[in-house]
């Protein structure tokens, strides 16, 4: 699977892990020159707290666009720290 946001492949991986629809890629998959850390966080009741990283790619900015669990619940486990997507991110089979 890629992810692909402002015409740049950003994470790229055949192991991601799919839970609700989302594609979330090991951390070693990302490119971190794109990834800069954000101070949102968001609670999911069942896999536990949220961060977010803003992308930028050529200078344009995509507030939060991807999200990832540093601490999960045991039922989440298997995507601690696994990145996922949204706004605007196209995720597709490489």
């Amino acid at each position: 699977m890629k992810a692909i946001w402002n015409d740049q492949v950003i994470a790229e991986s055949d192991e991601t892990v799919v839970v609700e629809g989302n594609h979330y890629f090991p951390p070693e998959s990302i490119h971190t020159d794109y990834f800069k850390p954000s101070d949102t966080h968001t609670v999911c009741p069942w896999k536990g707290t949220a961060s977010y990283y803003t992308l930028e790619v050529d200078g344009k900015q995509n507030e939060d666009a991807a999200w990832y669990y540093p601490e999960t619940s045991e039922l989440a486990k298997n995507i601690k720290g696994y990145v996922a997507f949204w706004n605007g991110v196209e995720v597709k089979e490489a």
